[in-house]
């Protein structure tokens, strides 16, 4: 009895490990087939955010690629509104992101300081783009026609100096024991921010007075780089192109470059039948424009060379002159301003920050959809002016130096003057 009941126990302990065993196993499996199954999961989550994030950012883009288009139909005033609203966003980013609230305060109207700054900013920069528009709406039987002619316009600069000496010495005023370093800091910060928002959005006013096309062609072409950049890469993107950026990859920085490029020839094809985009405006009126387009606008027919195939269907093309100048402004937008966007990347780390604000659904701040447009703005102002703007006097440009620095005295003191020199001279070629 004492021996079966050893091998009885010895046969149950069997069954027991036997059954521990195949529990084991079983647990063992389960937790293999949850642990696959969450990461089944765990991917498809990552699929579906990254396709809803996709949806938000695409028809936030639709939404401002047509509030921008109706903008433009609206005209050159409207543009320049629209600027000055962005600039006002960008601004108040840019001051909340250094901003420390428990020291501000201890500074009362220190905020108010920075905003005195931004206004001055403001008058010294549209004051001087602008002022041969403002003259030449502004007439002379207008109330406020001398105020500004003779008062606003010509001691423009003088009033800009002033207002910024008066906000400096109200900073010098301000700066309490303690915070000195803080006062200081907030002042170069406040000075950055101009330099960056209105010493570049001042050549966007600018080129959108040149003509429209040179304000529209390169802001559409960098959006265009962007959304592309953002397709390529989600659908295509495996190599990343720069540590600053880890969502930005190689695919996407060159399937963006080539169909920007190809897209601004064929933009400024289109933007250069329209007169509304190709005329410059020379007053602050809303009203329609006609001009001549000038040769930049008009076809030119170009043979093509005999090493082209036989089947190549087409012998000559007609290319407008500003198609190559787009192609210019192509290249810039895929490989120069990005560095704009790698720029505010850095930036955003370097205070540890994902985006500049949240006023726009799946794009971050305006601050964060402004940067590349930035660096872009410089770039066709600088090469309208080297490579197509008239390098010569015009008579519009010695009519406004009269209208702006002289009287009326003075003003028909010069039109009696030039008379006599005329009559003089038709005298000597009748002698």
């Amino acid at each position: 009895m004492k021996g079966g009941g050893v091998v009885m126990a010895a046969s149950g302990t069997g069954i027991a490990r036997q059954r521990h065993k195949k529990r084991s196993g079983e647990d063992l499996r389960n937790l293999l087939d949850g642990t696959k199954a969450n990461g089944e999961n765990k991917q498809e989550n990552e699929t579906a955010k990254k396709y809803r994030s996709m949806r938000i950012r695409t028809l936030s883009s639709i939404w401002m690629i047509g509030g921008f288009v109706l903008v433009v139909y609206m005209g050159h005033i409207y543009i320049w509104a629209m600027i000055i609203i962005i600039q006002l966003f960008m601004v108040k980013e840019l001051f909340t992101l250094a901003r420390a609230s428990q020291r501000e305060r201890q500074l009362p109207g220190f905020r108010l300081l920075n905003w005195l700054f931004f206004i001055t900013a403001m008058l010294y920069v549209y004051g001087r783009f602008l002022s041969k528009q403002l003259t030449t709406t502004m007439h002379s039987d207008q109330v406020l026609s001398p105020f500004f002619k003779h008062g606003l316009i010509k001691y423009h600069m003088i009033i800009c100096y002033f207002m910024y000496i008066a906000g400096f010495v109200w900073f010098i005023l301000t700066l309490k024991k303690g915070m000195y370093q803080y006062q200081f800091g907030q002042y170069a910060w406040t000075h950055m921010i101009l330099f960056v928002v209105f010493a570049q959005s001042s050549f966007t006013v600018a080129n959108i007075f040149e003509g429209i096309i040179w304000f529209l062609l390169p802001a559409s072409l960098i959006v265009i780089n962007d959304i592309m950049a953002y397709f390529f890469g989600v659908f295509f993107g495996k190599t990343p192109l720069i540590k600053l950026s880890p969502k930005k990859t190689w695919e996407g920085f060159i399937g963006a470059s080539i169909t920007t490029v190809l897209s601004a020839f064929i933009l400024a094809y289109v933007m250069g039948q329209f007169e509304w985009l190709t005329c410059p405006r020379k007053d602050l009126s809303t009203g329609w424009l006609h001009c001549d387009p000038g040769p930049l606008f008009k076809p030119k027919d170009y043979t093509l060379s005999s090493s082209v195939p036989d089947w190549f269907p087409w012998r000559e093309v007609s290319v407008m002159p500003v198609q190559r100048h787009a192609i210019a402004f192509g290249l810039f937008a895929s490989i120069v301003a990005p560095f704009g966007g790698f720029f505010a990347s850095g930036f955003k780390r370097a205070f540890k920050i994902k985006d500049f604000g949240d006023s726009i659904p799946g794009h971050g701040g305006i601050t964060d959809r402004m940067d590349c447009q930035m660096v872009m703005a410089v770039f066709s102002y600088i090469y309208y002016q080297s490579f197509i703007a008239p390098h010569h006097y015009s008579t519009d440009f010695f009519l406004n130096q009269i209208l702006v620095n002289l009287t009326l005295e003075e003003q028909i003191n010069l039109y009696r003057q030039l008379g006599d020199i005329l009559n003089t001279s038709q005298h000597k070629l009748q002698l």
